[in-house]
């Protein structure tokens, strides 16, 4: 055997072993075969529906609802789907809309979420289509603004529609399309609301959805830029009231009652030692803020009760539990020993948005494809939001997209801001994460 024979036998023999070694792509969790075709035209058909996204943008954001009155909204999302050729559900958890697309071959179900309200704020950022609305809102008139984008969701989640019954005939599987009212909150006597009352009407049962994505728009992130956490991501949000009871006196002759307001000031004060002095914050952080302080209407005169109101944002049930304890022992403690007493109430909102972890890391790589070098791990968000909910149901993965220019990250205003500006550069950006993150999940699971 010559020198040249031996060498074209041992890599042969290299060969055949890497091909017996090496897992098949499928197995791998990469695209499967077709896979990438159809992520082309996915792109292509997100290119073209562009202009249109920024027009749908554009016109919810000149006519916000607040939550559980997104009537308008809701009829516009309604017809646009129409046009797509959907049959959309409308009254849905008492103003949602709810569409369904059912792919050309047989698959699982997935879920994607877009919220619908609008702010209780007067909009003071210069563009053509800043919003004029004014509403009533716990009893004062307001100005009304999506300041936290979610006109842009709705614009998103409708072009990714768009695309989706353009490529209907390959997707292996359902999707079920929901536009959610009342994420910012309803009022006291309308709750249930809004993902909480989209559960619970059963909009990821019929199909049975298996898995649900869905985005938020994100301030002080760079635009068209996404971040992620697996697991723990946004908080857990509570409301506390407690209502301090003393007895009114003369504001000249205060030991002649029991000053509620000197009671509550004492009672805020000793709050705040609760995250400093009682949690473990190298577990997770927490936050108890007292935003609201209601008492007395003279100047002179000691009212026999005050108000104390405030929020509270945990990472941990059990952190979240040992918090409310705390709340009522100290209140009840601190009123018993002046001679008042106390009502606490503390209501549970929003649980714990977190993130499925086999989930987050199995559909990274489409974010890191739709967004390559502009993906990054995210920090813990003390805000909350209620897809949690969604969550609590099936596995989830939720993500921000950034909408801030680069030269203003780190000193734009926050959401919730009446100067809350999107760069609607990014939008696209985030019509095509959904699209894709759609389509990979149905192939890949297809495939399995």
């Amino acid at each position: 055997m010559t020198d040249i024979q031996r060498v074209f036998l041992s890599l042969m023999a290299g060969l055949f072993t890497l091909s017996l070694a090496a897992p098949s792509v499928q197995a791998q969790g990469a695209k499967p075969a077709g896979a990438s075709t159809l992520a082309s035209e996915i792109d292509k058909l997100a290119a073209a529906v562009e202009p249109e996204l920024l027009e749908w943008r554009r016109y919810l954001h000149q006519r916000p609802e607040l939550s559980n009155r997104e009537l308008e909204t809701a009829k516009y999302i309604a017809d646009r789907l129409k046009s797509f050729g959907l049959e959309p559900k409308t009254a849905v958890a008492r103003t949602g809309v709810v569409a369904i697309l059912k792919g050309g071959r047989p698959g699982p179900a997935v879920a994607l979420r877009a919220d619908m309200d609008g702010l209780p704020v007067r909009e003071e950022v210069d563009v053509p289509f800043a919003s004029k609305v004014s509403s009533k809102y716990d009893g004062q008139d307001v100005g009304v603004m999506h300041a936290c984008g979610h006109d842009t969701h709705m614009a998103i989640l409708l072009a990714t529609a768009r695309i989706l019954t353009r490529v209907q005939d390959r997707l292996p599987g359902t999707v079920t399309f929901i536009f959610q009212p009342a994420e910012e909150g309803a009022p006291a006597n309308e709750r249930p609301a809004g993902a909480e009352l989209m559960v619970k009407e059963g909009v990821l049962a019929n199909p049975k959805v298996e898995a649900i994505f869905g985005l938020h728009v994100f301030a002080n992130v760079p635009a068209g830029h996404l971040t992620y956490r697996s697991g723990s991501f946004m908080a857990a949000a509570d409301t506390f009231e407690i209502i301090v009871k003393g007895r009114q006196t003369h504001g000249s002759m205060p030991w002649r009652g029991v000053d509620p307001v000197l009671v509550g000031s004492q009672i805020v004060t000793a709050l705040q030692t609760i995250v400093s002095r009682s949690v473990d914050i190298t577990r997770a952080p927490a936050v108890v803020t007292v935003g609201q302080f209601q008492a007395g209407v003279r100047f002179n005169i000691i009212p026999d009760t005050a108000r104390l109101v405030g929020t509270i944002r945990t990472f941990d049930e059990q952190v979240q539990n040992d918090i409310h304890a705390r709340i009522k022992r100290i209140a009840e403690g601190i009123a018993s020993g002046a001679g008042a007493t106390v009502e606490v109430t503390i209501t549970k909102n929003n649980p714990i948005t977190s993130n499925d972890a086999a989930l987050t890391a199995r559909m990274l790589p489409t974010l890191e494809r739709v967004a390559p070098g502009k993906v990054r791990e995210s920090e813990l968000i003390t805000g909350a939001e209620d897809y949690a909910f969604y969550q609590k149901q099936v596995p989830g993965l939720f993500f921000f997209l950034g909408i801030t220019p680069a030269a203003e990250v780190g000193r734009a205003p926050a959401n919730h801001s009446p100067f809350f500006f999107v760069d609607e550069s990014a939008l696209l950006t985030g019509v095509r994460a959904l699209a894709h993150l759609t389509a990979d999940y149905l192939s890949t699971a297809a495939a399995r």
